[in-house]
């Protein structure tokens, strides 16, 4: 079995897909981290469904997916942080509203154009889809994350559980949670790609979540988010490979799930001790 999964490694479109799949993984689960203690993970699921409606038009229009979804999504990011911001919409009925209003658009321009046989795809990603560029992209878009966490660490830590207390110390906390919102969207476009608009926000959520259940420090949590994103990544896509009929954005998910319940039972085991 181990032999069969390796021998899929020699083809190009797997070796895209764990290379982009293991970075956008990692970048998701730092990121996720901040998003979740700040209770703002479902953004994630918000900006994937801005992400279907964006590839759904490019799709409609013949246009590079990348070049249209990439600037829509993070334009959406920067819109959502400004409506949390500045107005009544706050948080989840913002982002409710983004959401449903783009997973109609798009299911609509799909069904006018390509048909709705493709939506599919969209939701629930295809692995085939992943070409040079989103590994170039993936590869910029963990140097800056990882750059973030770590000259950036204290300030991410700051703004993560007292922005009040970061502004006092001269933290620049709405350019930070701009970039982090930015980064965010720019992974939840790469990702969602071969994990589709269904699936992906899971990358942000299940990591962080896991680690908690086990560590209690917050430079501990992100590294083991980090850790536990890229290994269920890893296992998740060798199992599809396997597995020929599962796709490899629902097996990365159930291994997620799987890995959040074996934490859960050793948190417990370890606060009973």
């Amino acid at each position: 079995m181990l032999e069969t999964m390796l021998s899929y490694l020699q083809y190009p479109f797997m070796q895209r897909a764990i290379v982009v799949g293991a970075l956008v993984s990692l970048c998701a689960a730092l990121l996720g981290v901040s998003l979740v203690l700040k209770r703002y993970s479902m953004i994630g699921d918000g900006l994937s469904h801005v992400g279907f409606c964006a590839l759904s038009i490019a799709a409609a229009a013949n246009l590079a997916p990348l070049a249209v979804a990439i600037p829509v999504v993070m334009a959406a990011a920067f819109v959502l942080l400004r409506l949390n911001e500045r107005t009544r919409v706050k948080g989840d009925a913002a982002i409710a509203m983004f959401s449903t209003t783009a997973v109609a658009v798009g299911a609509i321009v799909i069904s006018m154009t390509k048909g709705m046989g493709e939506v599919s795809d969209y939701l629930f990603g295809k692995i085939l889809s992943l070409t040079d560029s989103d590994v170039a992209i993936s590869i910029a878009l963990c140097a800056a994350v990882l750059a973030i966490f770590i000259f950036l660490y204290h300030r991410v830590f700051a703004i993560t559980f007292d922005e009040p207390f970061a502004r006092a110390t001269g933290t620049r906390v709405g350019a930070l949670n701009t970039l982090i919102a930015l980064l965010t969207a720019v992974t939840i476009v790469i990702g969602m790609r071969m994990m589709g608009a269904m699936l992906i926000s899971s990358l942000i959520i299940f990591p962080p979540l896991t680690a908690m259940r086990v560590f209690g420090r917050f430079r501990d949590v992100t590294i083991g988010a980090g850790v536990i994103a890229v290994v269920c990544f890893l296992i998740g896509i060798l199992l599809s490979s396997y597995f020929e009929r599962m796709p490899a954005g629902a097996c990365v998910v159930a291994v997620n799930a799987a890995m959040f319940a074996v934490f859960s039972c050793a948190g417990a085991v370890l606060r009973r001790r």
